[in-house]
This record gives structure tokens, C-alpha cells and sequence, in this order.
């Protein structure tokens, strides 16, 4: 009885301080922005032409260059985790914080705290040493949270796959249209699928790496939680309405 009530007790605990990985990340991914050029915040970097160099030589040195990634040495190595942490606008930043915070909070309490940790910076990391790798000549920065993010939504799939989400809609004048996940993950990675394919190699969003990050995401949660029930009941997620 009284071990009963000690697992108890600690899982009220932990669902009471909820996805602390989740709002951690989002802080971090927050912090990294409101402290970069990008933010046009701080006065200290400059403005104009000052402002647009120092923001290149800041994505250079904590983004992702292909040709660089692969040269052999160590330091570049390590920019697919730091660039996990760096976007280039407000846009993009609130894009990826928005579907990290709808889809990571839930998979991070399936996967647990340590397990969703990992899983977000390997996903994260593969699948920005992916596009490196298919772009390896290119000398163009690529910063961002969408692999590790795209990965979330991967497992999202396979381990809510009853979950109804609330999105908005370009083409259906942005009306509040309530889908279940599958329908509105699915369409979504077939249209970085269609885009990865046309994409050329250069500046812009990296497809290909969601892509990646979706599959693995997937692939992962598939594998690892295949022998244990999934959530079928009507789960309720947040709103998305942007992409990462």
C-alpha cells in the first residue's frame, strides 16, 4: 500500500511540473534568438550593412555549413546540435516554438523527460547531417529546429494516431477546421516530400530535413513503442497553424 502511494504520489508530481524538457527547449530556442542579430534587439550589433555582417558571421559560426561539416574538422562537428538552437527570424522561430510546444508536450510525457531529451537532439542532429551531406558543396547556413521538431511530429503520428488537431488553412480562408493528426501530419509531410523534390540546393527552407526528421521520429516511436498500447482514445491537441 504505501509503495503504491509513493508511485502515485511522484506521478502527480511530474504531471503537475508537465513538459519541463519541452518548455526548456522553447526557452533555450527563445534565449538563443532574443541574444542574436536576427533579433534586431540588441543595439550593440549594429544596424544596416554592420547588422547584416555581423548576423552572417553569427549563423556561420553556430549554423550548419555543408562544405564545412564534412572538411574533418572537429569544431563543425558540433553544429548540428548548436544550430538546433538558432533561427533566423521572428517568423521562423515562432513557427517551430508553436508546433514544438503543440506536438513535444505530448510526446515528451509518452517518451518520458530524459528519453524525449535524446530523442529531440539525435532526430535533430541526423537530420541536419542529412541535408548537409546531400548538399554537401554547398557554403549556404542552415540554422533551425525543424528536423529535431519534425521528428516530434513523426512520433506524434504513431503514438497518438486518434488525436484531433486544430489548424487553419490558407485556401480554407484560415477557418478553425478540427482534423485527427493523421490527416493533417500525413498532408503535411507530402507537401515537404513534393518540396524537398523541387527544392534546389542554396538558401531556403530545408525540406529535406524534415523530411529526415519526420522518418526517423516515426521510424523511432514505431520501433520502440510498438509492443506497448498507444493512445486511441480522442486525444486533444493544441492549435498548429504554421510550419516548421
Amino acid at each position: 500500500m504505501l509503495c503504491r502511494m509513493i508511485v502515485k504520489w511522484r506521478a502527480v508530481r511530474a504531471a503537475a511540473r508537465g513538459p519541463v524538457v519541452t518548455y526548456a527547449l522553447i526557452a533555450g530556442c527563445c534565449a538563443a534568438f532574443l541574444t542574436s542579430p536576427a533579433s534586431g534587439l540588441n543595439p550593440s550589433y549594429g544596424t544596416g550593412e554592420r547588422l547584416l555582417a555581423t548576423g552572417t558571421a553569427y549563423f556561420r559560426h553556430w549554423g550548419v555549413v555543408p562544405d564545412e561539416l564534412f572538411s574533418g574538422a572537429a569544431r563543425p562537428l558540433l553544429t548540428p546540435l548548436t544550430a538546433l538552437f538558432v533561427h533566423g527570424s521572428w517568423l521562423h522561430l515562432l513557427g517551430n516554438m508553436l508546433f514544438l510546444y503543440v506536438f513535444g508536450a505530448m510526446t515528451e510525457e509518452r517518451m518520458g523527460r530524459p528519453a524525449f531529451l535524446v530523442f529531440y537532439l539525435c532526430t535533430g542532429y541526423v537530420a541536419l547531417a542529412v541535408y548537409a551531406a546531400a548538399h554537401a558543396s554547398s557554403d549556404q547556413t542552415l540554422v533551425g529546429a525543424s528536423g529535431a521538431i519534425s521528428a516530434a511530429l513523426g512520433a506524434f503520428l504513431c503514438l497518438f494516431p486518434r488525436a484531433r488537431v486544430t489548424s487553419l488553412f490558407p485556401f480554407l480562408l484560415f477557418l478553425p477546421l478540427r482534423f485527427p493528426a493523421w490527416i493533417v501530419l500525413m498532408f503535411w509531410f507530402g507537401l515537404q516530400w513534393l518540396a524537398a523534390h523541387r527544392a534546389a540546393s542554396g538558401p531556403g527552407v530545408a525540406y529535406l530535413a524534415h523530411v529526415v526528421g519526420f522518418s526517423l521520429g516515426f521510424c523511432y516511436a514505431w520501433a520502440r513503442y510498438r509492443r506497448t498500447t498507444r493512445v486511441r482514445r480522442p486525444v486533444t491537441a493544441g492549435e498548429g497553424d504554421s510550419q516548421p
